[in-house]
């Protein structure tokens, strides 16, 4: 069973790996469920990652619903 602080250093930890593979290919284009499949999660802690990421405006959702780094022109 986790604890508070044990999911929330699970989400950190989670964050640090989406971000590290979307720096290293800034073309990465994943919908929702591109996203949960490629990192294994459930879908709860998939929409979490990816809504906390768009708020600190690291990703953008584009008009197909895809989730690209918020830098890159796409």
């Amino acid at each position: 069973m986790f604890t508070i602080t044990q999911q929330h250093a699970d989400l950190h930890d989670w964050e640090q790996l989406i971000r590290a593979e979307y720096q290293e290919v800034p073309g990465l284009c994943l919908t929702r469920r591109q996203a949960q499949r490629l990192w294994n999660l459930d879908p709860e802690m998939c929409d979490t990652l990816l809504q906390e990421m768009v708020a600190d405006h690291f990703l953008r959702l584009t008009p197909t619903d895809r989730f690209v780094r918020a830098d890159v022109d796409r």
